[in-house]
């Protein structure tokens, strides 16, 4: 083989492609270890350990300072554009979209006022608005417990470790208003010594220790849906202290959980119309979740409402809690090989069935809450309506517990499908069972009122709304100042 030189000698176009592929090799080494050295700084940056955050410290913008990406993220929860089929991320009136569950809600609160929620970003400010607190109230003292922040802010774990959760449940809405301002964020789920994830409310860890588990041996996926369980779960208020209980001592499932309410004979509010012990499901997103496809393969919810991203070589978890649905590509796409419109097409399907058998079970409840009036009016005795109110009460239990979990269509659809469909079986029983009885009674025909839209449902129930709007007002112009005023 002849030496170097003596080929460039010869041909000496190829000495200048020995330099070109020289110099091409050393600009990219540069290139390769400057990436090296700015990615290092970077991730030195982004993970820096927060030497001055407190143990309770409950402003995310002190925290934004040493994880500025996840902060920045988070900010983005104040965006309310996205809208998919049936819900998204700005303010829907849900009873005016279904004046049903105005009927439905008779003689609770829900029927005042139900919007679905916004972004964590408005935690605070959405449950000072809403006509279901507030009204009428002083200062201090109000018609709502304290229980009622206990899921809305980071800054509810430095009031219970000062007061204990005993006092802070025990006391009033009104009277903790002053302290809580920062909207759910950082300190509701991080460790801020080490950014671990942690358990920070003392429901759940409850809920584990009476069936003999500790929570906080949870894997550390396992904990990116505990933390959001400690909230997005069905709950009560026990007792006259309001402790806030997770009805899980018998299991998950609806079915388990009304078993636990039975046994307490515990009922939220008689309903107005057919006088029914009613329960009032909350938002049980974490058992239906669990119950799901995604849970069994072992996903958890931050997979999906708060997926991984990249920036600049540092790849980190978006706390832009929103809809997959809003970003398909870095979340559904992740795992599946559709195309995006054949994903979403997907969930939509299900949730239209799913709102299919929503419709049926709320039209048949309606007519039952009458046709239950009718009886009352026809002189029923109590023997004759217990088993038919047991009836209603469970059929609408389970209305509810799918109702009120807004991803439970997607999260665990042949659930909730059983669900519905159990609560169909139920409210028809209920019916015929009513159909006997008024005939007994030699009853007229049942009268339905018009419900077409959320205002004549308020009316057809009593609710005088321009005087709670009134009162909301109020507490708006002269206790929400004061509120704000002791916070500073």
């Amino acid at each position: 083989m002849k030496p170097i030189k003596d080929i460039i000698s010869e041909k000496p176009w190829f000495g200048w492609l020995l330099f070109l592929a020289s110099a091409l090799i050393v600009f990219l080494l540069g290139l390769l270890a400057s990436s090296i050295i700015e990615r290092r700084s970077e991730a030195k940056y982004a993970y820096k350990q927060p030497a001055n955050l407190g143990k309770f410290e409950s402003d995310n913008s002190l925290w934004g300072k040493f994880y500025p990406r996840e902060y920045e993220t988070f900010l983005q929860t104040s965006d309310t554009t996205f809208f998919s089929k049936y819900e998204g991320n700005g303010q829907i009136d849900m009873l005016a979209r279904d004046p049903k569950m105005v009927i439905l809600w008779a003689g609770y609160s829900f029927s005042k006022d139900y919007f679905q929620s916004r972004g964590h970003y408005y935690a605070i400010t959405d449950i000072r608005n809403t006509l279901r607190t507030g009204a009428p109230m002083t200062a201090d003292a109000g018609p709502q417990p304290g229980t009622c922040w206990t899921c809305k802010s980071p800054d509810v774990p430095r009031i219970m470790n000062n007061i204990g959760p005993e006092s802070f449940y025990h006391s009033t809405w009104a009277a903790l208003g002053p302290e809580i301002k920062n909207p759910i964020g950082c300190a509701d789920c991080h460790n801020p010594e080490d950014m671990t994830l942690t358990i920070t409310r003392p429901a759940l860890k409850e809920a584990f220790e009476r069936q003999d588990k500790d929570v906080m041996k949870s894997t550390h996926q396992e904990m990116r849906t505990l933390v959001c369980a400690q909230c997005h779960v069905e709950y009560y208020f026990k007792g006259d202290g309001k402790y806030l209980t997770f009805p899980w001592d018998n299991g998950k499932t609806v079915e388990d959980i009304e078993k636990y309410y039975d046994s307490y004979q515990f009922s939220d509010w008689v309903h107005s119309i057919s006088r029914t012990p009613m329960i009032k499901a909350q938002h049980p997103d974490y058992e239906l979740f669990s119950l799901g496809i995604h849970s069994q393969r072992g996903l958890a919810c931050a997979d999906c409402h708060m997926p991984y991203v990249s920036e600049g070589g540092v790849k980190y978890t978006s706390h832009h809690l929103q809809s997959p649905l809003n970003s398909v590509s870095t979340t559904c796409a992740v795992c599946h090989r559709q195309s995006e419109e054949e994903l979403r097409k997907n969930v939509y399907d299900r949730q239209d069935k799913i709102q299919e058998l929503r419709d049926m079970l709320e039209e048949t409840l309606v007519k039952a809450h009458y046709e239950a009036k009718a009886a009352w009016d026809a002189n029923a005795s109590e023997e004759m309506m217990k088993p038919v109110l047991q009836l209603i009460r469970e059929a609408q239990w389970r209305w509810d517990f799918a109702t009120a979990s807004h991803g439970g269509s997607f999260h665990a659809p042949l659930e909730v499908a059983r669900i519905l469909a159990n609560g169909i079986d139920k409210s028809q029983q209920a019916r015929v069972e009513l159909s006997g009885i008024l005939a007994t009674l030699k009853a007229g025909n049942v009268t339905y009122p018009d419900i077409s839209t959320k205002e004549k449902a308020q009316e057809a129930i009593g609710l005088k709304m321009a005087a709670l709007r009134n009162e909301k007002q109020e507490f708006k112009s002269t206790i929400l100042p004061l509120w704000d005023a002791k916070s500073k």
